[in-house]
């Protein structure tokens, strides 16, 4: 009996680690609003950071995602989505599927159709389709090799847009079961990605990227292949074209590490940090538990950091720059 529960033990101990080396599935509290019609692709260029015109084209390296801002017209994020192409050929009728925040999805379609005048474009929710992340183990080269086999029970799988540290970006019908799509992966828990994004520095939905305040390269939209410098006008494209042209970007959103878990709750958003001799460092974001994310001038990032919270009590904080940006960092 005791050689049976050990075989169990260690068969389920194998089937936990083949899980963690394929990768999870993580069910994503995001939205997402189909935009079709032959005008989609123009109708979308004049509204978000990215060459959208890319997903018209289907030929050769197209991009089946892309990464986006849609600006205010003073150049302040409102709402960062990823788009998705779902037509196949240049005769199609174009398609595209535009992911965002769940809490702004009203928004967002209200924004689209403020602009959407007299194009030829219908613009709905997709509440019959299921958004995942999936995150790579240590087979990270099996999962990538699995998912272009399983890609007929997909509507869309491909690499995320903003930096291969975030791994695929799952779209299916609602009754499918991600794990037949990624065999021998694993249900993550939605804590687990987003302590990954934390650590990693990627910014996602409105508590990282407040509406009307976040300014897009501060949040690193060029790091996460989120803008083009030579696509033309936009809403919120002057300040934007103005401070690249400039060179110099004093603040950026960060990673931060607190000193340890906090017992009293979570740090409040918009919490001022502040230097050892009481000197603004910048701003702290969100996060969960020790890991979280701020908007910090770059020229402070080395020195002792700290937030103070009610009560007379402090917690120090440690900044790092994540491994995925693009050298030097802090231009």
């Amino acid at each position: 009996m005791l050689v049976r529960a050990a075989r169990l033990g260690g068969a389920r101990a194998r089937s936990g680690a083949a899980a963690a080396a394929a990768g999870s599935c993580f069910p994503l509290r995001r939205a997402l609003l189909r935009v079709r019609g032959p005008e989609a692709p123009a109708f979308l260029q004049g509204l978000l950071t990215h060459d959208v015109t890319q997903l018209a084209r289907v030929e050769g390296a197209v991009p089946r995602a892309l990464y986006a801002h849609a600006l205010n017209v003073q150049g302040r994020c409102l709402y960062d989505l990823i788009l998705y192409r779902l037509h196949e050929s240049q005769e199609e009728e174009p398609n595209i599927l535009l992911e965002c925040d769940s809490t702004v999805l009203d928004s967002v379609q209200k924004h689209l159709k403020l602009y959407k005048i007299r194009r030829k474009v219908d613009i709905d929710p997709c509440l019959d389709l299921s958004l995942w992340a999936v995150l790579p183990g240590e087979q990270s080269g099996y999962v990538s090799s699995t998912l272009d086999k399983y890609k007929d029970k997909t509507l869309i799988l491909t690499p995320d847009p903003r930096a291969e540290v975030m791994g695929w970006r799952l779209i299916t019908s609602k009754e499918t079961n991600p794990l037949e799509v990624v065999p021998g992966s694993q249900i993550g828990n939605i804590k687990e990605y987003h302590r990954h994004r934390y650590k990693q520095g990627i910014p996602e939905g409105v508590e990282d990227l407040p509406p009307g305040v976040a300014l897009p390269l501060e949040s690193n939209l060029a790091y996460m292949n989120g803008i083009s410098f030579t696509k033309g006008c936009y809403i919120g494209q002057e300040l934007t074209a103005r401070t690249h042209h400039m060179g110099v970007i004093r603040k950026r959103l960060l990673p931060v590490q607190l000193s340890a878990p906090l017992l009293s709750g979570p740090i409040p958003e918009g919490s001022d940090i502040l230097t050892e001799s009481g000197k603004s460092a910048g701003k702290y974001r969100a996060g969960g538990d020790e890991l979280g994310i701020a908007l910090l001038r770059l020229a402070n990032i080395n020195e002792p950091l700290h937030i103070n919270l009610p009560g007379d009590t402090a917690v120090n904080l440690t900044a790092t720059v994540p491994k995925w940006w693009p050298k030097p960092a802090n231009k």
